[in-house]
């Protein structure tokens, strides 16, 4: 597979078995109901992959640790990268892992800064089968608690609605940069029951199943929902052509932000934008004003 047609296939696709598809798409048939179920546990589960070449540096020279976030009783494994004083937390997306941004991470040492980034529960080396954002808050909170504080946070996809939930409910940043993040759950919720071969009906049920599930409407941690509460610079980054978060998502976000600055780029999708210069230049820029 190319890479422009890798950029151009949303991520579930990659990372899915055929065979889950296949029996998503049957489900669907026979059962909205059951392919709800199906759909809630497959978007509870993040995949693991082998640790791409790219980020090998900084898990090799980074000082990692286990422990575990109280409020969620769940284990993390937290990295340390560089010796500054001004650090700068990261936040990976959904099915990622902490030294995602590692390209990004270099750059930010060459610049002075230092970068503590996680594994969130069920996510590279953090053991577990399932995760959900609020664990990425709560992560988010506890680090700010045990390794801060942080000058500004730097978000990629989930990683980035969860930084401005946490903003929202009061992580003590001066600044923050979100990458490739999406709005609405509900939309969430929609593109991947789309992705898993199934349809609108099995979303909304899965929605819903989501809203008993944990007590409260989902669409509460919404990334233009929080940004209405977020009051410090910050930088939205999305790329034109995005198959995995709709470019509407940034534009929506932006609109709601009191500080908001957006930047669009082409032809980068959902995670090549991470490892570009001109992005990472961008972003060195915003911190640096």
């Amino acid at each position: 597979m190319t890479a422009k047609t890798k950029d151009n296939t949303p991520v579930q696709r990659l990372l899915v078995p055929s065979y889950i598809l296949a029996i998503s798409k049957l489900l669907t048939i026979v059962s909205p109901f059951l392919a709800s179920r199906f759909a809630a546990k497959l978007f509870l589960t993040p995949f693991r992959y082998k640790l791409p070449e790219r980020e090998r540096e900084m898990d090799e020279n980074s000082r990692q640790t286990k422990l575990t976030v109280p409020s969620i009783n769940r284990e993390v494994v937290v990295y340390e990268y560089g010796d500054s004083s001004r650090k700068i937390l990261l936040a990976h997306g959904w099915s990622g892992r902490g030294t995602q941004l590692s390209v990004m991470a270099k750059t930010l040492l060459q610049q002075g800064y230092s970068v503590v980034s996680f594994d969130a529960p069920a996510h590279g080396k953090a053991p577990g089968k399932w995760s959900m954002m609020p664990f990425f808050i709560e992560t988010i909170h506890y680090l700010e608690q045990e390794y801060g504080p942080f000058e500004a946070a730097i978000g990629h996809s989930l990683g980035g609605m969860s930084c401005l939930k946490a903003v929202k409910d009061g992580l003590d940043i001066e600044k923050l940069v979100i990458i490739g993040t999406a709005n609405s759950v509900t939309h969430i919720t929609r593109e991947f029951a789309h992705n898993m071969k199934m349809n609108e009906k099995v979303a909304k049920k899965m929605k819903k199943y989501f809203d008993r599930k944990f007590g409260e409407d989902m669409d509460n941690y919404s990334g233009a929902v929080s940004a209405k509460n977020v009051h410090i610079p910050t930088l939205v980054i999305h790329d034109e052509h995005d198959v995995d978060v709709h470019i509407s998502s940034a534009h929506e976000i932006t609109e709601n932000l009191e500080n908001g600055e957006l930047y669009i780029t082409e032809e980068l999708g959902h995670r090549r934008i991470l490892g570009d210069q001109k992005v990472i230049n961008k972003i060195i820029e915003f911190l640096s004003v």
